[in-house]
C-alpha cells in the first residue's frame, strides 16, 4: 500500500470530521494513521516523502499514510495551525493525535509507528 493524497473530504471520512464537533478530537480510521502535511516545493517534504513511502510497504496493512498538499488544502492546513512544513500528525485509534515538525529519520517515524501500534 503506498501513500495516499487526500483532501478535506475524505480527511473528514476518514480522519477526523472537524466540522462535527470541532472541540473533540474522534478519530474516524479502522487502524492508526499518520497525515503528512507537506508542499511540493519543500526540499525536507520531498526528503521526507520516499521515507514515508517505504514505511507505507512495510507497515502495509497496520497503519494508514495520508499526504495533505497544503497549498491545495489550505483549510486543512488552518484548522491544524500548519506553519510549519513538513508537520506530521500521528493518530493512534484511541486517544488524542501526536504532532511532529521537520523531515524526522526513518528510525524515529518507526518507533511513532510502533507506538502507535500498541
Amino acid at each position: 500500500m503506498a501513500t495516499v493524497h487526500i483532501g478535506k473530504a475524505d480527511f473528514l471520512k476518514k480522519v477526523w470530521n472537524f466540522e462535527a464537533d470541532a472541540k473533540t478530537w474522534k478519530f474516524l480510521g479502522d487502524k492508526p494513521a499518520i497525515v503528512d502535511f507537506y508542499a511540493t516545493w519543500c526540499g525536507p517534504c520531498r526528503m521526507l516523502g520516499p521515507v514515508l513511502e517505504e514505511l507505507s510497504e512495510e507497515y502495509a496493512g497496520k497503519i494508514d499514510i495520508y499526504k495533505v498538499d497544503v497549498d491545495e488544502e489550505d483549510e486543512l492546513a488552518a484548522a491544524f495551525n500548519i506553519s510549519s512544513i513538513p508537520t506530521m500528525l500521528f493518530c493512534p485509534k484511541a486517544g488524542q493525535p501526536q504532532m511532529t515538525q521537520g523531515a524526522l529519520p526513518k528510525e524515529q517515524i518507526q518507533s511513532a509507528i510502533e507506538a502507535l501500534l500498541k
